[in-house]
């Protein structure tokens, strides 16, 4: 071993020593195997001090980008595969499949009501979105808090269009009912890119890679006794659907959302024929004594 890769070495015996004294032993353990990992990186492929310092200027570009309406870091994780990846590893197994959060949800969607609209625009084809949310067991879950997000269908959120949009088009915070039901009144979504005026953008155009989602909507379940759920529900048949920007497309998560002529359903679900309509059931895990804690 030569000089040199001694020295190497003794950095990061180091840095990694230096947080021994963690009192959290978990964010001891964040920690170290972050300086590990870091520095196997650096040792891997020998950044010039000119990379390091133009990797160093873009993560303060992606922290200056952000603001209450967007989160450029978030956006970044989603490119890289890590906030999918984040929730895969999270994952119990045996219920709905998870998704990643987005850069576009509120903290506070407007309370709605079942059989609602979410779509304040009335423009576009119709579509009825119509779900129940189950406990692992098959039991229905009443009272489950049920939060919507979706872009329109020329593929933009409400905070991308405040000048277009009304605040809350395209959200909604549900309860399902005692069978734990729950339905509403909205527009098919739009494929469409994620933001590319950014620091993301730029990694995009430098690495010769697409920035479009497919057709989604956005759920966050919550339910007492219950882990919270992330997830989407995907158009089929839509584009990208192999492609997602972000890689968060699931096979058990893509619906039909299938067009209806008749009249009378059309009265019922309080739309005009033609519409579409997507059913599908949410299933949500039980906590564990490792949640609690």
């Amino acid at each position: 071993m030569s000089a040199n890769d001694e020295a190497v070495k003794t950095i990061t015996t180091a840095a990694v020593d230096s947080f021994r004294d963690t009192p959290d032993p978990r964010l001891r353990e964040l920690l170290q195997g972050l300086v590990r990992h870091l520095h196997g990186y650096v040792r891997e492929l020998r950044p010039t001090m000119q990379e390091w310092e133009y990797a160093v200027d873009y993560l303060t570009t992606v922290g200056q980008k952000c603001d209450p309406t967007r989160q450029e870091f978030i956006l970044l994780s989603d490119v890289l595969g890590v906030s999918m990846l984040v929730e895969t590893v999270n994952e119990e197994g045996g219920g709905t499949e998870s998704t990643v959060l987005g850069p576009f949800h509120m903290v506070e969607s407007p309370k709605r009501e079942s059989g609602d609209t979410i779509d304040l625009l009335r423009t576009g084809q119709p579509c009825v979105v119509s779900l129940r949310v189950r406990s692992a067991d098959g039991s229905p879950l009443a009272g489950a808090s049920v939060d919507v997000w979706q872009c329109t269908e020329d593929g933009f959120y409400d905070v991308q269009q405040p000048d277009l949009q009304p605040p809350g088009n395209g959200r909604g915070l549900f309860r399902t009912d005692d069978e734990g039901r729950l339905w509403f009144r909205t527009v098919v979504p739009s494929h469409y890119p994620i933001p590319t005026d950014g620091p993301v953008g730029v990694l995009l155009d430098a690495t010769g890679r697409h920035p479009y989602r497919p057709a989604h909507i956005h759920f966050i379940v919550e339910a007492d006794g219950h882990r919270p759920l992330t997830t989407h529900i995907f158009v089929a048949d839509g584009p990208y659907l192999d492609s997602d920007a972000v890689f968060a497309v699931k096979d058990s998560l893509v619906v039909d959302f299938a067009r209806v002529d008749d009249q009378d359903k059309a009265r019922e679900y309080q739309v005009a024929a033609p519409f579409r309509i997507a059913e599908f059931d949410i299933t949500v895990e039980p906590e564990t004594g490792e949640d609690a804690r």
